[in-house]
């Protein structure tokens, strides 16, 4: 069968769904994404890519409906549920562009199935359109369900323009244990992270004498918020019996000022094999980051900026896998505990076991492809 993959222009959104395409296309599966630019962020997936869109960075479209709040990552004056509202606006329109590109692309290229992330309002219409199966490939641990249903709210004119009634139904394909979120229907699987190419230092391939900690901002802060998220941390991690290091590509550094002994920048590393190195983690939230800090068993420190990261603080921190801090706030002892808290080390070795325990990716293929033969 001819699986169509779409979804907007940001990694985190467009990498959970590699794992799941790698599957298909290992089973025989013919595969082609449909994103709009950016394409070179997808290019290390190794996929046939077709450009959907008018080309305009995805920036403008959240510069365009922020004009009350202002162009940050960081939204401490905003509830989640109003931060999740503003990123549907903002995905809703730069979804506007795309709809008659990812139409004719699904109608030429014949495609039995589309699977699409949450945050791309043009898919379920065009699967509604050409009467084709729909599946969300869930990027974290919120209900796609339910961003799609925001995103579609402000998509009612363009329905209307297709003639189309309502958004497809869709199955979503969860990536997290069912107690941690995702759509409590459609399908489950296991979280393998894809975290984009990159060389590995030969420094990495093996544990440090003493522990070491990784700190990464994912791809989108450093460049609208620069690194003040970590500027405390950097000072107090000083006092701490560990080595930092700070996955953070090629951002400014700066703003941290001189570099204690114990902290040193890396060039761009895939974080999963950072982390399967690391003795503990230290992010802002971001569902990848989260996942692949899951993924590999240590602990973690969430520094909640924006997006869906408070919902995802709050989750990792009840399972007793992570601690959560604002930024101002991070303090040595705060680190000195997430490096050796046993608590903590327990709990996310739990996490890994029930990560462990859903079936791959590959093992869920034939349900993917039962999702279109059901249809016919």
């Amino acid at each position: 069968m001819r699986v169509l993959f779409t979804g907007p222009a940001a990694p985190s959104h467009l990498y959970p769904m590699v794992p799941t395409a790698q599957a298909l296309r290992a089973a025989g599966h013919d595969i082609l994404f449909a994103v709009p630019q950016p394409l070179e962020q997808l290019a290390v997936a190794g996929f046939p890519t077709v450009e959907i869109g008018d080309g305009k960075p995805l920036q403008e479209s959240f510069q365009a409906v922020s004009t009350d709040h202002g162009m940050s990552y960081a939204r401490p004056d905003l509830t989640q549920d109003q931060i999740l509202d503003l990123g549907a606006a903002a995905f809703a329109h730069a979804s506007r562009a795309t709809v008659d590109d990812l139409l004719e692309t699904a109608r030429a290229w014949g495609a039995d199935l589309l699977v699409h992330d949450s945050c791309l309002a043009s898919a379920q219409l065009v699967a509604a359109q050409l009467k084709i199966p729909a599946a969300l490939q869930n990027f974290g641990f919120s209900s796609g369900l339910d961003m799609a249903a925001r995103l579609a709210g402000h998509f009612t004119d363009v329905y209307e323009r297709h003639g189309v009634a309502a958004p497809a139904e869709t199955t979503p394909l969860n990536i997290v244990p069912a107690a941690l979120g995702g759509d409590p229907v459609g399908l489950r699987m296991r979280y393998v992270p894809f975290n984009g190419g990159g060389a590995v230092p030969a420094g990495l391939l093996s544990r440090g004498e003493r522990p070491q900690v990784a700190v990464t901002l994912g791809t989108v802060i450093t460049r609208i918020d620069g690194l003040q998220a970590i500027t405390r941390l950097t000072e107090a991690a000083a006092a701490v019996d560990a080595d930092f290091l700070l996955a953070v590509g090629d951002a400014d550094l700066t703003h941290l000022g001189p570099l204690p002994a114990n902290v040193r920048a890396l060039p761009w590393v895939p974080l999963a094999e950072l982390l399967r190195v690391c003795d503990a983690v230290v992010h802002h939230g971001g569902s990848g980051s989260s996942l692949t800090a899951l993924q590999a068993g240590v602990p973690q420190l969430l520094l909640p900026q924006g997006a869906d990261n408070f919902t995802v603080a709050d989750i990792l921190t009840a399972t007793g896998a992570a601690l959560r801090s604002a930024s101002e706030d991070v303090d040595t002892e705060l680190l000195a505990r997430l490096v050796a808290d046993p608590v903590l080390r327990a709990s996310a070795d739990d996490l890994r076991a029930q990560n462990d325990a859903l079936p791959t990716p590959a093992a869920l293929v034939p349900e993917i492809e039962a999702l279109v033969t059901a249809h016919r």
